[in-house]
């Protein structure tokens, strides 16, 4: 039965103003728990599935439980949005924290997402019956459910494209969690004559409101924390992109990147990478060539490739221009990449690799592809036979491919697939690996276009501090264990088998 207070609302614009905010703060909460989860733990497909059905069947429990409150409807819609508030604006946090130093993340996501989904169940039918008080059922029923709708289409917008690249996932946590607070206090201001315990609903959402903002004003503290733990070494940059998470640590004489957590090179060791995709690929061709580099945003890769004098152009797609930006300007990149952009030959297209294959002319005779690992679907479609036989298509006769395909020891049927994918594109096809001490035995294969090589015939033109003539050779002698995977299927578009082989692999060392 509804409260006489509720019936006596002069409209119902402020609560489908209310309905349209929390819509706003429910799908940017459940965006916030589904990314961190991706950026923690990979694979988004299977993180933002297990958020989202969650997350729906807690806010069925919610709506199933709005109802058993039958009066004082407004007075426990403001506790719910203060409760919303302070637990999805601290959602981040807890995230974070739940994983650097509790090591417990799933458990306290899992229990995170449901408190916030029931929480979230309330509102919509508390928002529909309190409409309803001054208005008919169908009325309110459309007018709260549209509200809804278009609140979550804002905050889905919103949340890539403004929230996330500019504020990361803490600070947009507190941000959206002072929306529910403001909610809450907007109530109380206008119907606190309608309302029981005034005092002390004005003092919980005081305290939300100042703990909230004190997130936000030490957030960059709280994060600087978080990256020391989640870090071995200390963080001396630290990024959020549109695309990605980019973070710079140092330990004396060591420097990496890593991008979502990952790790993209130790200066340590990244020469015996680079010099393995580079050299073996750039010394079986002759006369002046153009090269195509597709990812190997830091520079690291073109700084090899200088190292010919036939060098006519050099193209590198990365599709994040906060990278290559980075790799120009920051004196941590500088050091080890020897100002490779700077070289006129140099072209930078900040671009999807895939995007671009399909949408380009250009032909090339040397293709290398210095990708990350596929551990997330935008990733895996760089590793399918349409994308390699862009790939192929690009080459000029005679050209050839080199491709970097994860460890051959640690993931060693996602390397086959690879290697057999790559086949499948058309390629001549030949495998080869490297132990790199930061990354263990890494592997890479060579492609070639209307022609066949033997190892013996790599012969290393340029100064290098690993590679030999006869390392060169050796890269292509794999072990009886490694092998015993040569018969793993491909992966394509359709079927993106490597997804999970490749998780399926790296949890065992996880």
């Amino acid at each position: 039965m509804e409260t006489k207070g509720n019936r006596n609302f002069s409209n119902k614009i402020p609560f489908l103003t209310c309905a349209f905010v929390v819509a706003i703060a429910s799908i940017v909460y459940e965006l916030i728990i589904g990314g961190i989860s991706s950026y923690l733990l990979g694979n988004s497909v299977y993180q933002f599935s297990i958020t989202i059905g969650l997350f729906m069947t807690s806010m069925g429990l919610g709506s199933l439980f709005s109802k058993y409150i039958e009066e004082d409807l407004i007075f426990k819609f403001m506790l719910i949005e203060v409760a919303l508030a302070l637990i999805g604006g601290s959602c981040g946090l807890i995230l974070f924290y739940s994983y650097a130093v509790l090591n417990s993340y799933l458990p306290i996501m899992f229990l995170l997402t449901v408190i916030i989904g029931t929480l979230t169940g309330f509102e919509l039918p508390l928002v529909t019956r309190i409409v309803g008080s001054f208005n008919q059922l169908k009325d309110a029923l459309a007018n709260a459910t549209a509200a809804d709708y278009i609140g979550g289409l804002i905050g889905s917008i919103a949340f890539p494209i403004l929230l996330l690249p500019r504020l990361g996932f803490i600070k947009t946590s507190y941000i959206i969690g002072i929306l529910n607070i403001i909610v809450a206090a907007y109530l109380f201001i206008k119907y606190k004559g309608n309302l029981r315990k005034n005092k002390m609903i004005f003092i919980v959402i005081m305290l939300v409101i100042v703990i909230l903002m004190i997130g936000v004003f030490t957030v960059d503290d709280t994060e600087a924390f978080l990256e020391r733990k989640l870090y071995r070494d200390k963080v001396v940059f630290s990024s959020q992109t549109e695309y990605q998470k980019i973070v710079i640590t140092e330990d004396r004489d060591d420097i990496r990147l890593f991008l979502n957590g990952n790790i993209q090179f130790s200066s340590k060791d990244e020469y015996r990478y680079h010099e393995s995709l580079v050299h073996p690929a750039l010394s079986l061709l002759d006369g002046d060539k153009k090269i195509l580099i597709l990812g190997g945003g830091d520079g690291l890769a073109i700084r090899e490739v200088l190292k010919y004098s036939d060098i006519q152009e050099i193209d590198l797609v990365d599709l994040d221009k906060s990278v290559t930006d980075l790799a120009k300007t920051s004196e941590y990149l500088l050091k080890f990449n020897q100002d490779s952009f700077s070289d006129k030959r140099v072209k930078i297209i900040n671009q999807d690799a895939y995007q671009y294959l399909e949408t380009s002319k250009k032909k090339y005779d040397v293709i290398l592809v210095d990708l990350p690992d596929p551990n997330n679907e935008s990733l895996n479609k760089l590793y399918t036979v349409t994308f390699y036989r862009f790939v192929y298509e690009h080459l000029n006769d005679q050209g050839i491919m080199a491709a970097q395909s994860t460890s051959p020891y640690f993931a060693a049927e996602c390397f086959w697939i690879i290697h057999n994918t790559i086949k499948e594109a058309g390629f001549y096809t030949s495998p080869y690996h490297v132990y790199i001490p930061s990354f263990g035995d890494w592997g890479f294969n060579i492609g070639t276009k209307g022609f066949r090589f033997n190892p013996a015939d790599i012969k290393i033109k340029v100064a290098t501090k690993f590679l030999t003539d006869q390392q060169a050779e050796n890269l292509f002698v794999f072990g009886q264990d490694i092998l015993n995977e040569k018969t793993a299927d491909i992966n394509t578009l359709i079927r993106p088998i490597l997804i999970r082989t490749y998780y399926n692999a790296w949890e065992e060392y996880n």
